[in-house]
């Protein structure tokens, strides 16, 4: 059930590791790429030598980092022939966690970090051309979002959109700073209820972002993008505090 014909969503968010902890940063860059949407409910996870490569790290760290995702209810691993592991995260229901306490000045600054990476993003992926795989990538995230059947599938959906808007850019650095910036907005706008209105507006400015990429309109996409990041942000701030 991806929307991403080829799986290529997910391996685009992930970051060779460096240092001395990447068991823990290996746990954290597959965990928020699951959380996001980037890997959907029922969808197997690359295979381990391919994860292994693009996160930089052995096989044995992979392993690992796998088995804390099945500890946390995230993924399930089937062994032998045909098996492989699979993602059995279910998302969380926008304002179940309403009772979570936000910092005043993160949360600013984690907007105003938005702010400046996502239509910078969107700008320059209205500069490329597209095959048909990334148009399809493009126009089926658009898809998901707007018919998504529930509020918890919406908003996983909302965050898959973003990040392929980001990784069409074309730019590993930016995939990677937007993908942080939508992992300060998932955890903000789980935590507030769903607003039909808010969401109605939002398909809107969906609609106009896909559109102005697709047509190569930078200039528009950039507009739309952050006439977007602004609309949230003040749901945010007004409804955080």
């Amino acid at each position: 059930m991806s929307q991403d014909p080829r799986g290529a969503l997910g391996p685009t968010l992930l970051q060779p590791l460096r240092g001395r902890h990447v068991f823990e940063f290996c746990v954290e860059q597959l965990a928020t790429s699951i959380r996001l949407g980037a890997y959907l409910p029922g969808s197997p996870l690359p295979p381990e030598r391919e994860l292994a490569d693009r996160l930089g790290v052995s096989r044995a760290t992979l392993r690992e980092a796998i088995a804390a995702l099945r500890m946390a209810g995230m993924v399930s691993t089937r062994r032998g022939r045909g098996g492989g592991t699979v993602v059995c995260f279910e998302p969380p229901k926008p304002g179940s966690d309403q009772g979570r306490r936000f910092d005043h000045a993160e949360i600013l600054d984690a907007l105003r970090f938005r702010r400046v990476v996502e239509p910078g993003a969107a700008a320059l992926a209205a500069r490329r051309d597209f095959d048909g795989v990334e148009r399809d990538m493009l126009t089926g995230s658009l898809v998901a979002v707007t018919n998504a059947p529930n509020e918890a599938q919406h908003r996983q959906a909302d965050s898959r959109l973003h990040l392929t808007v980001a990784t069409l850019s074309g730019s590993p650095m930016l995939t990677a700073a937007v993908t942080q910036a939508q992992k300060y907005l998932h955890d903000m706008l789980i935590s507030i209820p769903v607003l039909p209105r808010n969401i109605h507006h939002s398909n809107e400015q969906h609609a106009a972002i896909v559109h102005a990429v697709l047509t190569g309109d930078a200039n528009r996409a950039r507009q739309c993008m952050e006439s977007h990041c602004d609309d949230t942000a003040a749901l945010l701030r007004g409804l955080l505090g």
